[in-house]
């Protein structure tokens, strides 16, 4: 999270997006990794956030996911303005601090 915002401050949007995702993905996979569960493709990730989101009962977490995933697609397709990417920034950090925060299955 720290390098992603340090590139959006350097005005290095695309490296920010990618970052982001990484920041993101890296969490859904460390969850997963950690309940046994399947980490290794953008579709495993996403299920493991869906999974997560109805074990918790937090529709945030897969809609968090699927705001990080706009910043992975940003990176490759220049796709988000910048009112987005400072709208939706902040919803990728809840997403991170609400995933990292679980413990246990519910």
């Amino acid at each position: 999270m720290e390098s992603a915002d340090q590139e959006f401050a350097a005005g290095d949007v695309l490296q920010g997006s990618e970052k982001l995702w990484g920041a993101a993905s890296h969490a859904i996979m460390a969850v997963a990794q950690e309940r046994g569960c399947q980490f290794g493709s953008h579709r495993a990730m996403k299920n493991a956030a869906r999974r997560l989101a109805e074990e918790y009962g937090d529709p945030s977490i897969r809609y968090g996911f699927a705001v990080a995933e706009k910043f992975h697609m940003n990176f490759y397709h220049q796709v988000m303005g910048d009112y987005q990417i400072e709208q939706d920034r902040p919803l990728v950090r809840e997403f991170l601090g609400r995933v990292l925060s679980l413990d246990g299955p519910a």
